[in-house]
């Protein structure tokens, strides 16, 4: 209920931001999914070190953001969680080619990976990608046409494959287009999966980002739910970018950067760790530290040749992903 809530009041800011003129201390950040609770965070605790301050907020899959901003959504800056998205926008003419220099750590204040979330007991007993193929076991994940959360569990899948099956294209096919089969239904977001897996109790494993199944434990009960930790994932970074055309036009580049640099901050950084992501900075991801399972991260550039390789060949009209997902 309080993330249906929060829903609502993102849509109502944005219809308050469409009546209002843009000002040089208004920001509208357009966001992936499932970060509402954070940014509503970050957001207050933005505005009280900077009174008179207001951003609104704009929630949908990441993808399908990255689109919308090219249609002409106005945002003032983005905070996505996949580098093509914001790569989208570079040729789109909106961000400037070089964004991950104007940001520490590539433009990505925090990180996390696809992660598992059973129910309590884990009646399946799910442990690994390799339990996710079986034919007792159905799968909730959204659609990687339109959620990066979802294309990140298609590549964490494909690269368990890829070491499971020593390179072996056709069975890693085959593994990637069995964990599909096993999807009974396709939601747009994140956030819409949560609700199939939580809600609607439908399936019986959801793949989400790791900061996702603790929110769902946190906010549900943990005694309801158990998170499960594969034996290797993949790094998901979130990177971050002013969108400098929009910037301009509003004369909120000063404020759109101040924002998220805040980010990087010590406060902004614990933030980010009480919502259950792993952060960059040092102390702050000593301290929490013991609330974060080790895992074994390959990264996008090690398995598939860096993200422009992993466009052209996974995410492009009638790639991979294409032929698996349409062979469901």
């Amino acid at each position: 209920m309080k993330r249906f809530l929060l829903g609502l009041a993102t849509l109502a800011g944005l219809f308050l931001a469409s009546s209002q003129a843009w000002s040089a201390d208004r920001l509208l950040n357009a966001s992936y999914d499932v970060g509402r609770e954070l940014f509503a965070e970050v957001n207050k605790a933005f505005i009280a070190e900077h009174p008179g301050v207001s951003i609104d907020q704009s929630h949908a899959g990441s993808s399908a953001q990255a689109r919308a901003i090219a249609e002409g959504l106005s945002a003032d800056v983005v905070t996505f969680n996949q580098v093509i998205d914001v790569n989208f926008l570079v040729k789109k003419g909106l961000v400037s080619a070089d964004w991950q220099k104007n940001f520490p750590d590539n433009a990505s204040p925090f990180y996390s990976l696809p992660s598992f979330l059973v129910r309590a007991g884990n009646p399946k007993h799910i442990k690994d990608w390799n339990d996710l193929v079986r034919d007792d076991v159905q799968v909730i994940f959204p659609n990687p046409k339109t959620s990066g959360n979802a294309r990140y569990t298609y590549l964490a899948a494909t690269a368990y494959a890829k070491e499971a099956f020593k390179g072996d294209d056709a069975k890693v096919k085959e593994f990637v287009t069995k964990l599909f089969n096993n999807v009974p239904i396709f939601d747009t977001g994140g956030r819409a999966a949560t609700t199939t897996f939580v809600q609607r109790e439908i399936g019986d494993v959801l793949i989400t980002f790791e900061s996702e199944t603790r929110g769902i434990r946190k906010e549900y009960g943990e005694d309801k739910f158990e998170q499960v930790t594969p034996s290797v994932s993949l790094l998901a970074e979130f990177p971050v970018a002013i969108v400098d055309k929009v910037a301009e036009e509003h004369g909120t580049r000063d404020l759109a950067k101040t924002y998220l640099d805040f980010l990087y901050t010590p406060q902004g950084q614990e933030i980010l760790a009480e919502n259950g992501n792993r952060v960059r900075d040092p102390a702050v991801a000593a301290k929490y530290k013991d609330q974060f399972p080790d895992v074994r991260l390959l990264t996008v550039n090690d398995v598939f040749g860096g993200w422009d390789k992993v466009q052209a060949e996974h995410f492009a009209a009638g790639g991979l992903l294409d032929q698996t997902y349409g062979s469901r």
